[in-house]
């Protein structure tokens, strides 16, 4: 080790000739301890392993308790609220809501529909709902809601974010389930374990495997299917 041989350089030094034997004896101990010390830190002992699976099971247990919780409230799947009070009681219930206002005449709906389907059992923390803004005009006033598909993020009860038609999707139609997944993480809509400030398409390559969507629903991704 290399502080223990420096120690020992001390003694050994033929500068330091005065050098008691109580102060030899005193380095060969520093010496002893810091290996010691060492050699925990390169292979735990017993009681630390103890403590690391300790701490995993508590983790393990948490999460588990977490997803049955949520499970329990609905989550992972994607649901359509009937009422627009259900939005108030879901967003209330749940600590993260991912809420798609539509319009059954507006063709880019069904991509957002898509990519809910696939991002909602993969995110268990998160409720991810649809409401109709025809069967929804008081909360649609309220909110502001001017341009369909609108997409709000709600966290701890508060509209944290909004993704208003594609634009900060790429404005194309046949943008990345993950890209949604990424825009969603801007204000924690989901837990994202990427990086927050590069889009995907810009981020290297990763090992796991990511959904993607191959193809565009509506064939043209220059045409505007919002609604204002």
């Amino acid at each position: 080790m290399f502080r223990s041989a420096s120690l020992t350089l001390i003694a050994m030094n033929p500068a330091n000739e005065g050098v008691t034997e109580a102060v030899q004896n005193v380095i060969k101990v520093l010496e002893s301890q810091i290996d010691e010390q060492l050699e925990r830190l390169e292979q735990p002992d017993e009681d630390e392993l103890s403590n690391l699976r300790a701490m995993r099971l508590k983790e393990l247990k948490q999460r588990q308790s977490n997803q049955r919780k949520w499970l329990e409230a609905g989550h992972g799947e994607y649901t359509e609220l009937a009422t627009e009070k259900d939005f108030f009681s879901t967003c209330t219930a749940s600590d993260k809501v991912v809420a798609h206002f539509y319009r059954q005449s507006t063709g880019r709906c069904e991509i957002v529909d898509m990519h809910m389907k696939k991002l909602a059992p993969l995110h268990l923390e998160t409720k991810f709902v649809k409401l109709n803004v025809e069967k929804a005009p008081f909360l649609t006033e309220r909110l502001n809601i001017r341009v369909i598909p609108t997409i709000l993020v709600s966290v701890g009860g508060t509209v944290r974010d909004r993704i208003v038609g594609f634009s900060t999707l790429g404005n194309v139609d046949d943008f990345s389930t993950e890209m949604m997944e990424w825009r969603l993480a801007q204000a924690d809509g989901v837990d994202y374990a990427g990086d927050k400030t590069t889009p995907p398409a810009m981020q290297p390559p990763k090992k796991s495997f990511l959904i993607q969507t191959k193809k565009t629903i509506r064939g043209n991704t220059q045409e505007s299917d919002e609604d204002e």
